[in-house]
């Protein structure tokens, strides 16, 4: 798509990539690290995303995060997910899975992770 950011990934900012998708840099990191992989097929999310490209990107998020651990020591952990549609805060409506390494001290309590999206539930008993 003409008017996709993702449609148009420059070769020479491409970590890695295999048949049905490819994995960069996020632009505006959260983290050292923070890397976006997306189907080379245009999808705007995840559900409309085919088998095949779903094991592709995941392949690429484990080749990914094994690349991470090597490059730096620190990482201890990772967040992981994609944004399915504009109320649950998807941007570019071209699938994108999120890799976001963690490390012990990023955040003072990083209890409830990806519950995080809502910020007064991330914390639960």
């Amino acid at each position: 798509m003409k008017d996709c950011p993702f449609c148009n990934i420059p070769e020479r900012d491409i970590i890695h990539e295999n048949g049905l998708a490819l994995c960069f840099l996020d632009r505006y990191p959260v983290t050292e690290g923070h890397s976006l992989i997306i189907p080379k097929r245009h999808v705007s999310g995840h559900f409309q995303a085919t088998p095949n490209e779903v094991s592709a990107i995941m392949e690429l998020a484990e080749l990914r995060k094994r690349s991470l651990l090597e490059e730096f020591s620190d990482i201890t952990g990772f967040n992981i997910g994609t944004n399915c549609g504009r109320s649950a805060g998807q941007t570019v409506f071209h699938l994108h899975w999120h890799l976001i390494p963690r490390r012990d001290g990023d955040i003072e309590d990083p209890r409830g992770g990806v519950r995080g999206v809502i910020p007064v539930k991330r914390i639960y008993p």
